[in-house]
């Protein structure tokens, strides 16, 4: 998923654990640099990455499935193993994991940006994705350990009010490089950020670890990763070779297999990374498919709308990285007015109300077609949006953290986590195959009314791969190439809103759930 939106739950994993160190006010504001930094290039990689995808598809000559992995690979590593970073620092030292997690991240920024062809940027993604996995979760364990309960509320303020700051200008700052220097300043940017945090982390925050961990769950890391990864690649895949294609079902058979010996080994072992009897709770088992099913609906969104800005409305990408500037604003600036509506209405009904409110929006996505002001196509959807995941995602948190008991906080906060990147690594990979084939329907339909020539057809054929970006043949008069882009920008609108609609029926599917599964007088597990 895109880091726009800040994952739910950060806040529960941050006070779910005791403060274990012992800090000064200098070095408590040291500890607030570092985490900050951290979590901001995470979440500025996130967001520049899903509007430099476009350029990405120019530069290397990438065809729109290898695009999906510049996405997933970091997407897969990152949703599986976040929950095994988070112990590994409880064990090892936080700070430690925290360290390796930045310094892996930099030398794979690194690599993305030498990269000279799109499958070693699409590997070395997937390096940053386990980077990831070690660095999001150490900087919120971080900040949980240095501060104690009194300042604890300020200091997560802080830390939400900055990584938002980046979380808006990322996006911009990301497009003027793409824009006026070269798609890889956006991975470069990474390497001096990672120096400065490192510098200031080994100088001036405590070491600090859990004493009552137990053990790593090895095989439940293994089991999800390639669970998840084999389902993906069928998916994805499937756009190419199609649904009924001997190696798209057995990948998706293998992932389904995996993941269900994968649900067997937590039920059954010692000290499992996601403990299933947490889910005996009908409360924090609706709000963890609210959470899928919601965040779905996003990630799909927040991926798919920088190739309609730049590809079809020709926008640049400066302009793309600004688009979403005013949904951060408005989840920023509404996140204490969302957090005093559980208290005044109780969590369930903001979670009924905020998935609708944000269907509307995903609806208002698919009305424009090409062309118009950005303020009447896509700046509504854009606002009613930001308003209904401002109301969603505070009492979502707390929905999650009142369904366990107090000692167990900390643990469902990280699942919910997980599961929220999982919708969107799910989500990119689903939407995909609706948008290819929608899309091809779509470009016959127009093509048909054309007469093509043979050869025409079957040069059109071979950049069906690239959907929005599909090049016409350059032997045409420039009436017959018009009609031809203008044909493929339309084939390309009509999918697009296609999962627009699918995304709004996701997001009403979560309301239903909260309606019948959400009930906060339930009995903590």
């Amino acid at each position: 998923m895109s880091n726009i939106v800040k994952p739910p739950c950060d806040a529960g994993v941050i006070k779910a654990k005791r403060c274990s160190t012992s800090c000064s006010r200098i070095t408590e504001r040291w500890v607030l640099v570092a985490t900050i930094l951290g979590s901001s290039m995470a979440m500025i990689d996130g967001t520049v990455v899903n509007v430099a995808l476009p350029v990405l598809q120019e530069a290397l000559n990438a065809n729109a499935t290898q695009l999906q992995w510049v996405v997933e690979s970091y997407a897969l590593f990152l949703a599986a193993l976040i929950l095994v970073g988070g112990s590994l620092g409880d064990r090892f030292g936080r700070r430690l994991i925290y360290a390796c997690g930045i310094a892996l991240f930099a030398l794979a920024s690194g690599w993305c940006a030498l990269s000279p062809d799109i499958n070693q940027l699409i590997v070395a993604r997937a390096f940053q994705g386990i980077g990831g996995a070690l660095l999001v979760p150490g900087s919120l364990a971080i900040l949980s350990a240095s501060f104690g309960d009194y300042e604890r509320g300020k200091a997560i303020g802080i830390w939400s009010g900055f990584t938002a700051i980046t979380s808006a200008l990322g996006p911009v700052l990301g497009g003027w490089l793409l824009e006026n220097l070269s798609w890889r300043w956006i991975f470069f940017i990474n390497v001096p950020l990672a120096i400065i945090i490192l510098s200031v982390l080994f100088r001036y925050v405590p070491e600090s670890r859990d004493r009552e961990f137990t053990r790593l769950d090895h095989w439940g890391a293994m089991l999800i990763t390639l669970g998840l990864g084999a389902a993906v690649f069928g998916l994805i895949e499937s756009s190419i070779l199609g649904l009924s294609h001997p190696l798209v079902i057995s990948s998706i058979i293998i992932g389904l297999i995996l993941l269900g010996a994968f649900v067997f080994v937590e039920a059954n072992i010692y000290g499992p990374m996601m403990p299933l009897y947490l889910f005996k709770s009908r409360t924090f088992s609706g709000a963890n498919l609210l959470t899928l099913l919601l965040y779905s609906a996003l990630g799909g969104v927040l991926y798919f709308v920088p190739f309609n800005l730049i590809q079809v409305q020709g926008y640049s990408p400066t302009a793309a990285g600004a688009v979403f500037l005013p949904f951060i604003l408005i989840m920023f600036f509404l996140s204490r007015w969302s957090g005093n509506l559980v208290n005044r209405y109780d969590a369930k009904l903001p979670l009924i109300v905020g998935p609708v409110i944000a269907a509307f929006g995903f609806i208002l996505f698919a009305l424009p077609g090409i062309g118009g002001s950005y303020w009447v196509t896509f700046f509504p959807a854009i606002v009613i949006l930001g308003l209904g995941m401002s109301v969603s995602v505070a009492p979502l948190t707390t929905t999650v953290m009142g369904s366990v008991r107090k000692r167990k906080v900390g643990i469902a906060s990280g699942v919910n986590n997980a599961v929220s990147r999982t919708a969107g690594l799910l989500a990119i990979a689903i939407f995909n195959i609706f948008v290819f084939n929608t899309f091809n329907y779509s470009l016959d339909r127009r093509l048909a009314k054309l007469n093509l020539s043979p050869q025409i057809q079957q040069a059109l054929a071979k950049e069906r791969i690239n959907l929005a970006a599909a090049k016409v043949p350059e032997n045409v008069s420039d009436g017959l190439k018009n009609a031809i882009e203008q044909a493929i920008a339309l084939a390309y609108v009509d999918s697009f809103r296609l999962i627009m609609f699918i995304a709004a029926a996701l997001a009403l599917t979560s309301a239903l759930v909260a309606f019948l599964m959400i009930n906060q007088r339930q009995k903590p597990v």
